[in-house]
């Protein structure tokens, strides 16, 4: 009666487990400390909760992503390992140099796209400028510059894109990443950047750089007064970059749900909303539309980027 008791016991813990392991892992396929770990960051707690499991975050950087990107495309599809990606890891990197180890649109099953973050141009206030108009105005008469996180990343496309539209040939100064192009602005050694907003906007803030243009479709709530680069007659001008979570190629239908449902109910905990409004993000997707979306933004980057020019290091 013991050991009919004991599998009966058995039989039930193994019924009501979760559908994932013990441990799930996100992968990020950038350096920690940027933007896309600190969102890894914010969800992985209620997402364990969520899961009924540990959730662990994993930085895998290097390759513009690629690394990382390929670790998930090529591990187990039993929903224990996810990718965040980014824009710019997801798009932008492989339409820069096509990857060899994965393939970015048939290795990954799309889950949940976070949201997007518009992107917003600044200029040193010493700089002398109120407005893009006088920017552009000012562009045509001397040289200017202005910084990226390195070729061929959404620094350096946003920068290009403001040249095709508006007839400048504001010069292109590349960095080692977004950092180092700031404190050069502040410093005065090049003249503008354009940044996705949660990174400029304490610097918005504290009055250190002039915000001209916010690079989307519309204005954020978190600078009412800064006009959009549509408003200011450069709609094709538009650079918003998008967070979104990927399982391998493969993955079971169930797992996917389960994932995309808990993923869905950590976005509705009052403190993340309160911290993703706070960054400006916007526009969760669920797993149909993100995936109808994907291959109109590989067909429009990959166009974009061969029409302006734009090469990778």
């Amino acid at each position: 009666m013991r050991r009919v008791a004991l599998g009966l016991c058995t039989a039930t813990l193994l019924i009501a487990a979760p559908a994932f392991a013990d441990t799930v892992k996100i992968v990020v396929p950038f350096a920690a400390g940027g933007p896309v770990d600190q969102l890894a960051r914010i969800l992985s707690n209620d997402l364990g909760a969520q899961l009924g499991a540990d959730v662990i975050v994993e930085p895998k950087g290097g390759a513009g992503g690629a690394i990382g990107s390929e670790t998930v495309a090529r591990s187990a599809p039993d929903g224990r390992t996810l990718l965040l990606a980014s824009m710019g890891s997801h798009i932008v990197s492989p339409a820069l140099r096509a990857p060899s180890g994965y393939d970015p649109v048939k290795g990954f099953e799309p889950v949940i796209l976070i949201g997007s973050v518009p992107s917003l141009l600044v200029v040193n206030p010493k700089l002398g400028v109120s407005s893009l108009k006088e920017l552009i105005d000012k562009a045509k008469t001397q040289k200017m510059t202005y910084g990226s996180a390195g070729p061929g990343t959404t620094m350096n496309i946003a920068g290009e894109l403001l040249n095709a539209a508006a007839g400048t040939k504001i010069s292109h100064v590349p960095y080692r990443g977004a950092a180092p192009a700031i404190t050069d602005l502040l410093g005065g050694h090049v003249d503008m950047l354009n940044a996705d907003m949660p990174v400029l906007l304490p610097l918005v803030k504290g009055n250190t750089v002039k915000a001209l243009a916010l690079f989307g479709a519309e204005r954020s709530p978190l600078l009412p007064d800064v006009p959009t680069t549509a408003e200011l007659g450069l709609p094709s001008v538009v650079m918003e970059s998008w967070y979104g979570v990927f399982l391998p190629a493969g993955v079971p239908p169930a797992a996917r749900d389960k994932l995309e449902k808990a993923l869905f109910a950590v976005l509705a905990v009052p403190s993340v909303k309160e911290k993703l409004a706070a960054n400006g993000m916007h526009g969760t997707l669920g797993s149909e539309a993100f995936k109808a979306r994907l291959p109109k933004d590989f067909a429009y980057w990959q166009d974009t980027i061969k029409k302006l020019e734009i090469v990778a290091e």
